[in-house]
This record gives structure tokens, sequence and C-alpha cells, in this order.
């Protein structure tokens, strides 16, 4: 899952080197952090967040076949 959202993410992006996912597991799901660079922030939202949703709705189905629950957050702040 956070290899197949890395690869979109990147082409989707001005600044690909600029893209970090951060894979936070829990028991049940799992939760992908999308860091990249502040002026591409737009273009990973899109207009109305449609973008965004396609990526939540790709990673879900990505984590069908693991039988997970997947939730990706847009991170605004930069990475650490």
């Amino acid at each position: 899952m956070k290899q197949l959202l890395e690869y979109v993410v990147q082409h989707l992006v001005a600044e690909p080197d600029d893209v970090v996912i951060h894979e936070v597991a829990g028991e049940r799901s799992v939760v992908l952090e999308v860091h990249v660079n502040e002026d591409d922030l737009g273009r990973v939202i899109g207009r109305r967040g449609r973008v965004a949703q396609a990526l939540r709705t790709l990673a879900k189905a990505g984590a069908v076949r693991d039988g997970r629950l997947v939730h990706v957050e847009i991170v605004d702040t930069p990475v650490e």
C-alpha cells in the first residue's frame, strides 16, 4: 500500500524527491501520513479534495487483500 501510494504521489507533484510517507500501524488499521513540499500541497489535495479522495480510494482498494483498514492523511507540516 505504502509503495503504491508513494509511486502515485511522486508522479503528481513537481518535487518528487520531497515526498515522504510515514506508516503508523495499529492492531487492525494503518495510517499513511503523506508529506509533500509546501508548494505541491494543492496538487495532492486537488479541487474540492478530489485528488485526495482518489488517493484514499486507491489505498483502501490496495488494502482489501490484507484485510486491514487504511486511512490516508495529507499532512501540511514539514517532515522532521
